[in-house]
């Protein structure tokens, strides 16, 4: 184990540091982060003339060696009550608070479709709270065994900054063994990532009882409750205009975005599918006819999932080849257009709410640069609830914010690779390549809309977009459905 005692100089002090070069540079930037509070991202490190790089030991080390450590650390808060610990001291979750990472998952060959799956559902955190509380029934299904195994896998996540889900994937084995399947050479096979993440949520749909709340009795379980929405459904007949027009409810887990020569914008590509034409038995005709299906969002959900249909089989190669294309989305998105008349008269009350909070902002905000205020303008504020008072887990606004992107990298669904992207705070975001967590900005997750080689997003996870308020504003209860 090449480990060396060393001599870092960061302004006037000085520090020893012991340093495992079998290690991450970022362990070692983490040693110096406890020593000197300079971020890892601030730190310059120099020896001999040559920078450290973030991914590599490009310098060569040896006892006694001196480091040059180039960096300011933020504007000094109040003394912390407890001591500073060193690295060495350190849990493996103390590390990950120190450099501020959540969890990554390591690869076990071919799973990185399991681990990008696994990072998009934990950014729901309504979801990380029902799994905490979820109580084994001592049932055998599969749909227990996944349940069970998915709370296992948050929990290890919590505590550790890298977590090995061999339980997991045994279990998603177990239940699903086209999983297992493995190549010529023995290793897995690569999956396709959406399919994984259908088949996780259909088990946890079966065991996640409703979160207790208005309106919970009118669904079967949490997923039904947090991520389900349903569509009016109108049949036309095009060729007989007589027949009556039939009307249904159809419910969805999942939105697809359909990609066309035409399609430039997730928008358009899910407007596409609201409105197709197929073919069926018609009664009036007495033999098979053209309809035109119409649907219109009547229940949006909390967290609205958009699959975007960037695999079509290929017959000839016996492979699902990929769509390239870049299909433009955004870092909010107004479902507004999609829903029916009905839902949209019921969202209108917090749009409007939206909107002169919208409003007050921009005047306090001119108010502030005519008189060019340099104190401390920001004021408390509190959320209102996102969903509607009779139906907790749904949406009341239409309007959205993404929270997490699946991504692949590659020329078809069952090769390549996948990566999660979760939305830590604001325009922070964190990239999951598997074990290797690195954070990224909302810039980067707009960069993921397609068009090459580079990572292309897949499946994108919108969250309820805020309505923050000051808090000494009176809570407007939201519109009921009914």
């Amino acid at each position: 184990m090449p480990t060396y005692n060393i001599k870092v100089k960061w302004g006037k002090e000085n520090y020893r540091v012991d340093v495992n070069t079998d290690e991450d540079v970022m362990l070692f930037k983490a040693q110096l982060f406890a020593l000197t509070g300079v971020q890892p991202d601030r730190q310059k490190i120099v020896c001999k003339g040559v920078s450290l790089k973030d991914d590599e030991w490009n310098i060569e080390l040896k006892n006694n060696a001196v480091c040059l450590l180039l960096g300011t650390k933020e504007e000094l808060q109040t003394e912390p009550v407890e001591k500073v610990k060193f690295i060495e001291d350190m849990n493996e979750s103390e590390l990950a608070t120190a450099m501020d990472l959540p969890a990554g998952l390591t690869n076990l060959g071919n799973t990185c479709y399991m681990n990008a799956t696994v990072q998009c559902l934990r950014a729901v955190p309504e979801l990380r709270d029902a799994l905490k509380t979820y109580r084994d029934d001592m049932s055998l299904a599969a749909a227990q065994s996944i349940t069970l195994a998915l709370k296992g896998a948050f929990e290890q996540m919590e505590k550790s900054s890298t977590v090995t889900p061999i339980l997991l994937l045994q279990t998603l084995h177990m239940a699903f063994p086209q999983f297992a399947a493995a190549g010529e050479n023995g290793a897995y096979r690569q999956q396709d990532a959406n399919e994984c993440l259908t088949e996780m949520m259909k088990m946890l749909q079966q065991k996640l009882p409703v979160a207790p709340g208005p309106g919970s009795s009118k669904y079967n379980s949490f997923i039904d409750q947090y991520f389900g929405g349903s569509f009016d459904v109108e049949m036309k007949c095009v060729e007989a205009e007589d027949e009556p027009v039939s009307k249904s409810k159809e419910n969805f887990l999942q939105l697809s975005c359909f990609i066309s020569p035409e399609v430039k914008y997730m928008h358009s590509g899910l407007q596409s599918r609201l409105k197709e034409q197929l073919t069926k038995m018609s009664s009036t005709l007495g033999r098979d006819a053209v309809y035109t299906k119409s649907s219109l969002i009547s229940r949006l959900p909390a967290y609205l999932t958009v699959q975007f249909v960037r695999f079509q089989y290929k017959a000839k190669d016996a492979i699902n080849a990929k769509i390239l294309k870049d299909i433009k989305f955004t870092m909010e998105f107004d479902a507004f257009e999609l829903c029916s008349p009905e839902l949209q008269q019921k969202l209108t009350p917090a749009r409007e709410k939206f909107k002169e909070i919208e409003d007050a902002n921009m005047e306090k905000a001119a108010k502030l640069k005519d008189t060019r205020s340099t104190g401390d303008t920001k004021e408390k504020t509190k959320q209102l609830p996102y969903w509607f008072e009779d139906d907790l887990g749904s949406n009341n606004s239409g309007y959205y914010q993404l929270e997490a992107v699946l991504t692949h990298q590659g020329r078809s669904s069952s090769s390549g690779h996948y990566v999660g992207w979760a939305r830590q705070k604001g325009d922070v975001w964190a990239k999951f390549d598997d074990d290797t967590v690195s954070q990224v900005t909302s810039e980067d997750i707009l960069r993921l809309s397609g068009g090459g080689d580079w990572h292309c997003a897949y499946v994108l996870i919108y969250g309820p977009k805020p309505l923050e308020v000051p808090a000494d504003v009176e809570e407007v209860e939201p519109m009921a459905t009914e």
